[in-house]
């Protein structure tokens, strides 16, 4: 794979919001389900979201950035040796620092290269054989990942209430909502993904949350505008609200205005990594049309002789 910083088209010293808002902007361009005809942008997808989950590691986006390993998460040193150790032991070959045990019995050099470059070094004298142990096998690849998206409710996404998805296999699995979720979020499945050599590749799904017919989400509140009555509004009294696990009593206070806010605390997102938003009621005064008493009342009231736009200098 190509270099993560160049596949995402961020600068090495990018932060994580820059780097996550450049995965979004590009998995949403490359996503298979707006590419069904393109295989090469499902592909590409893929390889973006290696690339994001490298950098969003700081432990494997730290090592690659000290040439530890590859963009793919490999070893970059040919052997799969670290660099230090301590003193050759007895019978042992220490080439940069490096160290090779053979057990005290002598062993061909020759023979050390062609079992490490699979070209079936020799057996001598019990002390070694061809492979050297596996030493220098490059790991198989692994299947492809699959991409899936994820349609979520609003207040089921709000609730983390868990989904089912069904799998490319057949299968359906549960899957547990995280703290934080929101439309974007990419879910990673370990070993859900296709079949290959080194194992099977994983699912990623990429959660879709469905706008809702009243409630909006400010961070990790919700919003809401309540109706209620002109009645209600000027007496006061409890109303049922509904809330994304169902209805609650809310107190309105007497004499309230279209526009007020009113906070039902922990009725909100789950936050990340612990805690949770609020839901926001706003009070929306619904005057009726057509109210033939309402209306004669209004004739004979001077209104209290008040300007409430009197703030707004006219």
């Amino acid at each position: 794979m190509a270099d993560p910083y160049a596949t995402l088209g961020v600068a090495r010293g990018a932060s994580e919001a820059d780097i996550k808002k450049a995965y979004r902007k590009l998995a949403k361009e490359l996503h298979p389900d707006r590419n069904k005809d393109n295989p090469k942008a499902a592909e590409k997808f893929s390889q973006v979201t290696q690339a994001y989950d490298l950098l969003t590691d700081k432990d494997k986006r730290a090592r690659f950035d000290r040439g530890e390993i590859d963009a793919e998460g490999n070893p970059t040193s040919p052997f799969g040796f670290g660099g230090g150790g301590g003193g050759a032991s007895a019978g042992g070959y220490r080439p940069g620092g490096a160290q090779f045990d053979f057990g005290g019995d002598e062993a061909d050099l020759g023979d050390v290269f062609e079992g490490l470059f699979g070209m079936g070094g020799k057996r001598r004298g019990g002390g070694f054989s061809s492979g050297f142990g596996g030493f220098g096998r490059r790991p198989q690849p692994k299947g492809a990942n699959v991409a899936y998206r994820l349609r979520v409710p609003f207040v089921d996404a709000a609730a983390l209430k868990p989904q089912r998805i069904t799998l490319s296999d057949g299968k359906t699995i549960d899957l547990k909502l995280p703290a934080g979720v929101e439309d974007g979020t990419q879910m990673r499945l370990a070993g859900k993904g296709q079949e290959g050599p080194g194992g099977a590749g994983d699912a990623l799904v990429t959660i879709e949350v469905q706008p809702h017919a009243y409630f909006t989400r400010d961070g990790d509140d919700v919003r809401l505008d309540l109706p209620i009555t002109l009645a209600e509004a000027v007496k006061g009294g409890k109303v049922r609200v509904p809330t994304v696990e169902g209805p609650v009593m809310l107190t309105v206070p007497k004499g309230s205005t279209s526009g007020k806010t009113l906070r039902l605390k922990g009725r909100g997102f789950h936050k990340k990594p612990s805690g949770r938003g609020d839901q926001l009621v706003t009070l929306m005064i619904d005057i009726p049309a057509g109210d033939a008493a309402l209306q004669q009342f209004v004739e004979a009231w001077d209104g209290g002789d008040t300007n409430p736009r009197a703030k707004m200098g006219v």
